[in-house]
């Protein structure tokens, strides 16, 4: 019986030629890969490879991975999230399906308005989930991306094991630029090493079944050290003048009193030590200061940006009610 990797061939021949402006493909390099994907996956190489050959490259792929919305701003950057239409949207979504959020929530600790919020910046809870052929995004950028084409050609291999593994059309699989797919947008890594059946039918869908998307994007959370209870990150008052401090990653490897020794401090009292960091964003009227905890550095997980991070912290914040300013840029 042919494999499911075999039985998307006549939907991919439909799919059209490589451009003509398009590089040549690497007929070598993919052989190569081919065979190691095989190897690591148990599959058939020769399917594999055949599936490979009808990728195409997309160089709007290219040009979208050039200029993410990462590289603004963060006074640019928020208002893209925090509109009035997303809070809006998103309180909608939560009173909609709270009793399987909530479910979602006790058992995990994550909160539901933090996978509502992941939802909304994703992918506007469901609605814009992505329309480049995965299989293309990833072909695209593991063999005609240098910058991270390894990272990309590891993705392109999880993807064929995913296929088999959760029954899944390739030719049919559509997603992000960089091959994020479904309602939380994961990467065919994430999906397998993180991914949940929510639902209890021996699937872990994240296109169709929301049961397995909120308890996915919870168990991902889990998985990168959430804590339940904890804080995500607190407006910082800064010593005129505090030293310049920037470190390096967003670890929260620093004791409070020694962030106050450097000049900056919480606004408001914790009530406990908890080891932190500072988080600087450029706000519209100058630099933005945050102290932020293990949650924070947990959500960057999902995306390294801080930008992100803060975006959908403070939109989970307006999904749940916070008080009116608690998500205004001090």
């Amino acid at each position: 019986m042919p494999s499911r990797l075999f039985r998307t061939l006549p939907a991919l021949l439909l799919a059209g030629a490589v451009h003509a402006s398009a590089p040549a493909p690497d007929r070598e390099a993919l052989a190569a890969f081919a065979e190691a994907v095989a190897a690591e996956h148990g599959l058939d190489a020769g399917t594999v490879g055949t599936v490979l050959s009808r990728a195409e490259y997309r160089q709007s792929i290219i040009d979208a991975i050039t200029r993410p919305a990462e590289a603004k701003p963060w006074h640019a950057y928020r208002p893209i999230f925090l509109t009035e239409a997303r809070i809006r949207d998103g309180r909608a979504f939560l009173a909609e399906h709270r009793a399987t959020l909530e479910a979602v929530q006790a058992k995990t600790g994550v909160p539901a308005e933090l996978v509502v919020a992941i939802l909304g910046v994703e992918t506007s809870y469901g609605r814009i989930t992505g329309s480049y052929p995965v299989l293309d995004a990833l072909y695209t950028l593991g063999f005609h991306y240098p910058p991270r084409q390894d990272f990309f050609r590891r993705e392109l291999g999880q993807l064929f094991a995913l296929a088999e593994e959760e029954r899944l059309e390739l030719a049919g699989l559509k997603g992000s630029y960089a091959g994020a797919m479904g309602w939380g947008q994961f990467m065919p890594s994430s999906y397998r090493a993180y991914a949940v059946d929510g639902d209890g039918d021996g699937r872990r869908d994240l296109f169709r079944s929301l049961p397995d998307v909120f308890a996915s994007v919870a168990n991902y959370f889990v998985a990168h050290g959430w804590r339940a209870g904890e804080p995500v990150a607190v407006a910082a008052v800064s010593d005129e003048p505090a030293e310049p401090f920037k470190p390096k990653d967003y670890e929260p490897r620093y004791a409070l009193t020694e962030l106050a020794e450097r000049g900056y401090r919480p606004a408001e009292a914790l009530g406990r030590p908890l080891p932190a960091t500072l988080v600087t964003l450029e706000g519209a009227s100058g630099p933005e200061h945050w102290i932020t905890f293990r949650n924070f550095h947990a959500i960057t997980r999902y995306n390294r940006s801080p930008l992100y991070a803060m975006a959908v912290h403070q939109l989970a914040e307006a999904i749940a009610g916070a008080p009116d300013g608690a998500t205004d840029a001090p």
